[in-house]
């Protein structure tokens, strides 16, 4: 297992990290048909993780309302992982019950939020809190200034983004470095060979601010492991029931198609390369993986092992990149002027 820094942090992360969307989901609505995972089977995959030298477990609030928080800080008691050995992320945005100050960015859904997660955690701080999504109805420099205190509370060492358009990161750590409040440190997003939207303004905006980024479902849910192609599905794949996040379906059986000859090559599985496909694109520091069996987390531990070449990347390329979107292909034309 490699590590890498988060920005210029000093803090170190496994270049995969653990998702635990997979846990609880039992009377949990839609979380169910994500994963049933209880204490016995979260406790294995937790000394799987730890064992692979994985260091980086993410987690959110609302993954089945609570219960995934649960489940994993019980899991590290019982396993009796040193605190001093693990980054734990969780998050806040989402509603958890009906009331009407269960959910968003303000001051006082940040805080009663924190203080939540950490009693479902048994943990007296977590490393990364991430602001889940957008909160259109508290103003911005109202979050960032409760993050920052959040931060100075001790309750919370590092803040990251989740599901936030570029300007809106680019506009929060201006309001952050003027005011001298802590910065963002990285970026959660979904990213995938067939879902690369972010490389059209996220990845530049990450590389100048120096942010880390986090890619969330780099399978695409699931669709980038073999188990879907123009013959037929898996009826038991998750995405098979819950069809999430949306991706183009005919472009990405021709990627399964091109994943599955390079696969061959490596001996290795067409889910494997698509991860190792993640992780070798420029600025990601650590991606996301989960998994319901054990085989599978060993399978997608495994990928690290893989290293594509550039012949794999330009085929993958020639399938997998979206058009440039104005105004990047007028940057990129008129820019041309300034080459040597």
């Amino acid at each position: 297992m490699n590590y890498n820094f988060i920005g210029d942090t000093g803090l170190l992360v496994s270049e995969l990290c653990f998702g635990t969307m997979t846990f609880g989901g039992q009377d949990a609505g839609m979380w169910d048909q994500i994963g049933k995972l209880q204490q016995k089977e979260v406790n294995e995959m937790l000394s799987a993780v730890v064992d692979s030298g994985i260091n980086f477990i993410d987690t959110a609030n609302v993954y089945s309302y609570g219960q995934s928080e649960q489940l994993l800080g019980q899991g590290l008691i019982d396993l009796k992982v040193p605190r001093d050995e693990i980054v734990i992320a969780t998050k806040v945005l989402a509603r958890m019950n009906d009331k009407p100050n269960s959910t968003g960015l303000s001051r006082y859904h940040i805080f009663n939020s924190v203080e939540a997660s950490l009693k479902r955690l048994q943990l007296d701080y977590v490393d990364i809190l991430y602001v889940h999504g957008v909160d259109p109805a508290t103003s911005l420099e109202e979050t960032v200034r409760s993050l920052n205190d959040i931060v100075e509370s001790g309750k919370v060492r590092y803040i990251s983004i989740c599901n936030w358009p570029a300007w809106m990161v680019a506009k929060a750590q201006a309001i952050a470095h003027y005011n001298g409040y802590h910065k963002f440190i990285g970026l959660q997003y979904y990213y995938a060979a067939i879902s690369r939207d972010i490389e059209h303004e996220l990845v530049p905006m990450a590389q100048d601010h120096n942010l880390a980024i986090f890619p969330w479902s780099p399978l695409a849910g699931g669709f980038l492991t073999g188990k879907f192609t123009r013959e037929g599905a898996d009826s038991g794949a998750r995405r098979a029931n819950f069809d999430f996040p949306p991706i183009d379906k005919e472009k990405a059986y021709d990627l399964v198609d091109v994943m599955g000859e390079i696969a061959k090559s490596h001996g290795a599985s067409i889910a494997q390369v698509a991860l190792a496909w993640v992780r070798q694109q420029p600025g990601i520091t650590s991606t996301i993986i989960g998994a319901k069996t054990l085989d599978q987390l060993h399978a997608n531990i495994a990928s690290t092992e893989v290293q594509l070449t550039e012949a794999d990347l330009d085929n993958i390329d020639k399938i997998s990149p979206l058009p440039k979107q104005y105004p990047g292909w007028m940057v990129e034309r008129q820019s041309a002027y300034r080459k040597l």
